[in-house]
């Protein structure tokens, strides 16, 4: 990558014991085809207006922040990735204070969050980077996410309500539960491709303008993870930022791949990073209906946890640290 002017992205990965899935993020971006938008290989075009203006290569740095794995992730960059900057903690930071860490460093106009179970398909980088320098007032934007298998996965979301607390634990059925009463945007938007704009995205693949990132600030540290990403398009848009869904930029997210590995755990984590959202950015009246509604649900979770264990479709010690689970999430409501 050459460096006769600063980089265009940067790009950020937090990494936690997903070695290969690093890997296979890590080649999706360091071996990638520039094409543009009929798929020509060619150099990125910028689109101003749907006017082609000044063609150029996407210039990006990577930066993979190592929040102490044990599988040799760091020494898998190191060895394999000399061009990416590596950021090796001794201790797992969390995801927010992680990410901040690569910000600090990163001299990108604008900054992606990536996550590490990611592979970028070609020529997403550069729609997101012509969108925003298409759209002044966009503060972030987010590609399209798709499952391993090409299908489609949400990747925004309208801010969290009352609804979504209670569709979590009382899913009723697949129609709202893909409605827009549970936050999500209709398919037919990520369908027909054009750019809208959305309460918040996913963290997985959220870029940032660095203007709009310095009035705000960078991620909120006190989320170790989970809803950090929340949190920073709700003062986004707070500070008249516009947040914005590129669906012709795809991604494929292979889910939940770090965090699948410890479910008990983190699912107390979601919630305790609910518990600081709705305390930072919502109503009294809102925390406490929300807490009836959560403590509701681990009622009705508790029943199913101790009716699996009798019937042999979960141990006892499964059913065990489920119910440590939810007691723990009981505490943390208002």
């Amino acid at each position: 990558m050459m460096q006769d002017r600063r980089p265009d992205l940067s790009i950020v990965i937090v990494s936690y014991n997903v070695r290969d899935l690093l890997a296979r993020c890590l080649e999706s971006l360091l071996s990638r085809q520039t094409t543009d938008i009929s798929g020509e290989s060619v150099d990125s075009t910028v689109q101003v207006a749907g006017q082609r203006s000044e063609v150029y290569r996407l210039q990006f740095e990577v930066f993979v922040v190592d929040n102490a794995s044990s599988d040799a992730s760091a020494d898998l960059v190191r060895s394999r990735y000399p061009s990416v900057q590596l950021i090796a903690n001794a201790e797992n930071l969390g995801f927010a204070a992680a990410n901040n860490q690569a910000f600090a460093l990163a001299r990108g106009r604008y900054i992606l969050m990536l996550n590490p179970d990611t592979a970028v398909r070609p020529s997403a980088l550069d729609r997101l980077v012509e969108f925003m320098d298409g759209h002044p007032r966009a503060g972030a934007c987010g590609g399209k996410l798709l499952y391993a298998d090409g299908t489609l996965q949400h990747s925004a979301f309208r801010f969290p309500s009352l609804a979504q607390i209670w569709l979590d634990f009382f899913p009723l059925n697949w129609r709202l539960h893909e409605s827009r009463l549970n936050g999500r945007y209709p398919r037919a938007w990520y369908a027909r491709g054009e750019p809208f704009q959305v309460d918040h995205l996913l963290g997985a693949d959220l870029t940032v303008r660095r203007e709009a990132a310095e009035q705000v600030g960078w991620l909120d540290e006190r989320f170790f993870i989970y809803c950090e990403e929340i949190d920073w398009c709700l003062r986004l848009r707070r500070a008249g930022w516009q947040v914005w869904l590129v669906p012709k930029a795809e991604i494929v997210h292979y889910e939940a791949q770090s965090t699948r590995q410890f479910r008990d755990v983190m699912f107390v984590e979601l919630w305790r990073a609910r518990a600081k959202l709705f305390e930072k950015h919502y109503s009294p009246v809102f925390r406490r209906l929300a807490g009836i509604i959560v403590r509701l649900g681990l009622a009705s979770l508790t029943r199913q946890a101790r009716a699996a264990e009798k019937t042999g479709r979960i141990s006892h010690e499964e059913m065990t640290r489920r119910l440590g689970a939810f007691a723990q999430v009981a505490r943390l409501q208002a």
